[in-house]
């Protein structure tokens, strides 16, 4: 505190100011000595509170999962603090039902689509096995199947309905459009997560005669590591034990035949559209950035990012890039409605991000 400025002790009389008094108020004499109070007082509220002001301290919560204590920070880090905690909330409305009135992957309601998705997951659950997810890799790691453009691969998922989906039973190409354009909403800046969105299930494509009209339990739904045992948060998970590698000596185990965070990297997931655009995007050089290939690979790894489980498999760089999964997860889960976007209308813009991250034409 500055003593000049003090004036807890200020009075009228003891500073030769004259006053005098009317209905108890106090009217000063000398209007330049009334002044120069008013004006002592004001300084030192200033000063006062610009001392508080240099010692406030603004704190801005990591968006990290596990981070316990406090850490000191960049400008830039900080910027990149306070940009995914604005994205971690977007303003995205997340709407109370889907499209059939239901909770959004509840699984156990009955409902028109509750058949279809449980058989789905009964194939998928007894036939992804370890050998068999590592012998698809095998047989599409060439790209030898087309050379298409991505536009041209988007409009191949007109007559597909994902069968594991208990939320929708809209062509392929709609859900691609409508998570696409919800993120755009919200994130316009962005326009590299506008184009994962678009792409994130265009490994759906499999589908296609073009590329040998894969069954869907090999295509479609949730994603899960194999070669380790099986998470009980896994949808439908009883049927697990139909699969060969239920009661493996090794698969059976928790960590199989991995490490102690490893990284998913390492990590040999079902066999999907996921790891299937996952591996197009990388191998025909895309300009994405490695968090869109994170989210193309993961986006489906629900046992993992909504369930918490084999976070043991994974190195500090996934759970830094979990983050993003999550943000996209909220779109691609919640922005499912029977509300078509005009296709046409918006071919122009995602073009122009195909043109800017692409090469014209892909490898498949």
């Amino acid at each position: 505190r500055d003593p000049k400025l003090d004036i807890s002790n200020f009075s009228p009389e003891k500073n030769g100011i004259s006053v005098c008094s009317s209905e108890n108020r106090r009217y000063p004499v000398d209007a330049y000595q009334d002044a120069t109070y008013a004006l002592a007082g004001s300084m030192w509220v200033l000063h006062v509170l610009f001392r508080l002001c240099v010692k406030m301290t603004v704190i801005v919560p990591e968006p990290v999962h596990g981070a316990e204590e406090e850490k000191k920070v960049s400008k830039d880090e900080l910027s990149e603090q306070m940009r995914m905690n604005l994205a971690l909330d977007g303003g995205f409305v997340v709407p109370e039902n889907n499209a059939f009135g239901n909770s959004f992957r509840d699984y156990e309601r009955e409902s028109e689509r509750k058949a279809i998705v449980e058989n789905f997951y009964r194939k998928n659950h007894i036939y992804q096995t370890y050998e068999f997810a590592n012998k698809k890799k095998a047989e599409f790691a060439e790209l030898d199947r087309a050379v298409l453009g991505i536009w041209e691969c988007c409009e191949l998922l007109h007559n597909y309905v994902d069968e594991s989906d208990p939320d929708l039973d809209e062509p392929q190409i709609e859900h691609l459009l409508q998570t696409a354009e919800a993120i755009r909403r919200d994130y316009p800046d962005e326009d590299w997560l506008h184009l994962t969105a678009l792409i994130h299930d265009l490994g759906k494509v499999m589908l296609h005669p073009t590329f040998g009209e894969q069954p869907q339990w090999c295509v479609v739904g949730d994603t899960y590591p194999l070669g380790c045992a099986f998470d009980e948060n896994i949808v439908h998970s009883k049927y697990f034990k139909e699969n060969p590698d239920y009661n493996h000596p090794v698969y059976s185990t928790k960590l199989g035949v991995y490490t102690e965070n490893c990284g998913l990297d390492k990590v040999t997931m079902t066999w999907g559209h996921d790891e299937y655009m996952y591996w197009v995007a990388k191998q025909n050089n895309t300009r994405l950035p490695p968090e869109a290939l994170f989210i193309i690979r993961f986006h489906s790894f629900y046992a993992m990012h909504r369930s918490g489980g084999y976070r043991y498999l994974m190195n500090d760089e996934d759970k830094e890039m979990l983050k993003w999964v999550l943000i996209f997860n909220k779109y691609d889960l919640y922005s499912k409605s029977k509300v078509k976007v005009n296709l046409e209308d918006v071919k122009p813009y995602y073009q122009s991000l195909i043109d800017k991250y692409f090469p014209e034409k892909l490898r498949w």
